[in-house]
This record gives structure tokens, sequence and C-alpha cells, in this order.
């Protein structure tokens, strides 16, 4: 039912590599974080540069190829928004000078983001509100990162995805699955700078321990279940793309789940967590690297802040 059509992701141009940080933490080798993390270097925006200026960018690089004015709904998906209001998907808009008889909308979501535009997008389409759907995940995580926090620092790149849903009649009509648990909302939080508590800079803190234990709890029911729903078989699929956590939790989870390594891609070496678009950015690498062709299913699995997470299936 639903088509990626097309898939473009921006980088800053800033780059914050291993070596700058182990100059600042000599405790904390390159290697070491490259060990920990899968990481060698991250992308981090500039002072002045924000997640809308990001997409932007990604948005043009999409339009090289693609018809900006088949355009006709906007999903913004940031927890870094231009403003508290208006909505940033009303800003790009009218940046990319796109049609006015279009819908757009922010959904405030994290790591399991794409996952959610994906089933926001297909609820469009299928009541026929929306046949094409820029869907824009975009986050620069790096401006609420401490800098003496070397641990997030050592996770979390800046970045932007765009990809284009699709009415496409002749793909299977995948069913997915969506999951929240509130009750662990403060393990990885913002807590200052909006309605509860506006005074202070907005600092992110993250409990990696209790993530990794809330990933382990809820992923593998969450890929049996979508399984289920679709009448599939693990073999069934022909590549998963999770959420780029990190490698050591990534592999982690694909071992417990029985993933084979040639179905399972984690290419995150140069770009670090991007949060939203990582999933994004995951597929169009993938393409480019030849592990995904026309007609293979692929799972898109994500997870992570809220809590909240996702699966579900799509065919190339």
């Amino acid at each position: 039912m639903i088509h990626l059509a097309a898939i473009e992701y921006y980088l800053p141009e800033n780059i914050l590599t291993n070596e700058d940080i182990s100059k600042e933490f000599p405790e904390w080798s390159a290697e070491k974080i490259k060990a920990k993390i899968g990481v060698d270097a991250r992308h981090v925006s500039g002072e002045s540069e924000t997640a809308l200026d990001l997409a932007i960018k990604a948005c043009e690089k999409l339009f090289e190829n693609y018809d900006r004015n088949d355009i006709d709904f906007i999903l913004f998906c940031t927890q870094s928004p231009e403003y508290f209001l208006p909505t940033t998907a009303c800003i790009l808009q009218d940046r990319l000078s796109l049609r006015k008889s279009i819908g757009a909308l922010d959904f405030n979501l994290g790591c399991s983001g794409f996952v959610y535009g994906l089933t926001l997008a297909k609820g469009l389409i299928a009541t026929g509100i929306a046949q094409r759907i820029l869907l824009v995940t975009a986050e620069t995580y790096t401006k609420f990162i401490d800098k003496n926090d070397k641990s997030n620092r050592t996770i979390f790149g800046d970045g932007a995805a765009v990809t284009v849903v699709e009415r496409d009649k002749s793909k299977k009509d995948f069913k997915f699955s969506v999951g929240t648990d509130g009750s662990g909302f403060s393990n990885l939080i913002v807590e200052n700078g909006a309605a509860h508590n506006k005074a202070e800079q907005p600092t992110l803190y993250m409990k990696g321990p209790k993530i990794f234990t809330f990933a382990i709890e809820n992923i593998p029911s969450v890929i049996n279940e979508t399984l289920e729903k679709n009448q599939l078989q693990l073999d069934d699929i022909d590549l998963f793309v999770f959420h780029q956590a990190s490698s050591y939790m990534l592999n982690y989870l694909k071992n417990m789940c029985g993933i084979p390594d040639e179905k399972f891609f984690v290419d995150m070496k140069d770009i670090g967590n991007t949060v939203s678009a990582s999933i994004p950015i995951a597929l169009k690498l993938a393409t480019e690297q030849g592990r995904l062709k026309k007609g293979d299913k692929v799972m898109v699995v994500g997870f992570g802040v809220g809590y909240s997470w996702g699966a579900g299936i799509l065919e190339f």
C-alpha cells in the first residue's frame, strides 16, 4: 500500500571525532569509544544551525530528482523545533516554496519517530487525505548535551533525513506494531526549557543501562508481534534495519532475536546516533551499498525516548 519513493539526508559540516573527544577526556581513548559505541565520528550542528536548517538542505537534495509540486502533506518529526510555536512544518512549507493546498504538522518523537511517521503517513494515504507525503526527521540533540557529558557526546550526532511516502497499490499492505511505556520517561529526558521547568538551559540526561534494559525487554516481542500480524517468519525478511543506537546494543539485540549477520544492517561509524533520522539514513546507505534491492522485504524497528517503540515491514 505504501512505498518509499525517495530518501535523502543531510549531515552538518562540523565533525567531532573520537580523537577530539579523547583530547578533552584523556581517560577515554579513541579506540575505547569505537569499541563501546561503534562510532569514529559524528556530525555536529553549528551554533546557529537548527534542525529546520538541516531539513531544508535534505529536502533540496531530494527535490533535485523529485517534483516538489507533487507533495501534498508534510509530517515533521523533531524534538528540536524551531520555536515552541508555530509548528516547524509550516515554516518548512514556506521555505521550500511548496503548494499552499497541503497539510503540515510536527510530531514530537525521538528514536521511534520514523516508524511512527510511517504509520501516520499510511493512515493519511488510506483515508485519501494525501497521496505523496514528505516525512521529515531532523534532530540537533547535541545542542542539549553538556560539554562535560563525555558519554552522550560520544553517542549522538545531528542530522536530517527526508522520505517521500507514496501510495502504491502494487505493494502489500503490511501491518505495523507500536508500543508505549511512559513510566520510563525520566530515563532519557531534557528536563529544562519547556513548561514544567523553563528557567534553565535545556540539558539532556540519559540513563544508559535503563534504556538498554528497556530495549531488550521490548524489541524481541515487537518483532515477533509484527511478523505474526503479517503471517511471516523471520526468514521471510530480507533485511532488518533498527534505529542506529549503538553498535553494542544493536549486536546484542541481533543475537538475542536470532537475526543472521547478512540480514542485519549497521552503519553508524561516521554518523553516530541521529535519533529519528537514523533509520532513513540507514535505508539510504543500505540501498547504495546493494544491501536492499527492488522487491526486498525490510523490517524497520525504532525504539527509545518515551519509552516508545515500533516496528513495520516495507517492500522495496
